[in-house]
């Protein structure tokens, strides 16, 4: 039994109906691959192609996580990645609507009062930390850059 179509009878059964709101069925596309037609009906021409839509998601992957310790967008990179290899892969489809939906929530619970006003005296609370502990740095050392003091 081939795992691909596993996948889809329990994406199919767990798939919420779609919303009358208007939201586009782009979220509700079936899995699987995105090739065209031609490609699919030979069996090495959709391999290479596979391959290939491999290598260059993984080149894009590898340059995200380059750029999050490097300038750059690298979560931003790094999704476009997986987008890249959403469009031949199971798992990788899998994984952008697990993600999509986590952010979804994410962004959902940081709209709740409650989480906005902790978030908000807890920044605070580390600003004035902050603030207090670079008066004591300036009360003790004046305006000196930290490697310049002799002490």
């Amino acid at each position: 039994m081939n795992a691909e179509s596993d996948e889809r009878s329990k994406v199919a059964e767990q798939a919420d109906p779609a919303p009358a709101t208007g939201e586009s069925d782009r979220e509700e596309r079936e899995l699987g691959s995105r090739a065209p037609g031609f490609i699919k009906a030979s069996r090495a021409l959709h391999l290479s192609w596979q391959v290939g839509v491999f290598v260059v998601g993984l080149g894009v992957v590898i340059a995200g996580v380059l750029m999050l310790v490097l300038p750059g967008p690298g979560w931003l990179v790094i999704f476009a990645g997986m987008a890249i290899w959403a469009t031949e892969f199971v798992w990788a489809q899998l994984v952008l609507r697990w993600t999509k939906r986590k952010v979804t929530e994410a962004a959902q619970r940081a709209l709740d009062p409650k989480v906005r006003r902790r978030n908000i005296i807890l920044t605070t609370v580390g600003l004035v930390i902050m603030a207090v502990l670079v008066g004591i740095y300036v009360w003790k050392f004046g305006l000196t850059m930290p490697w310049k003091i002799s002490e």
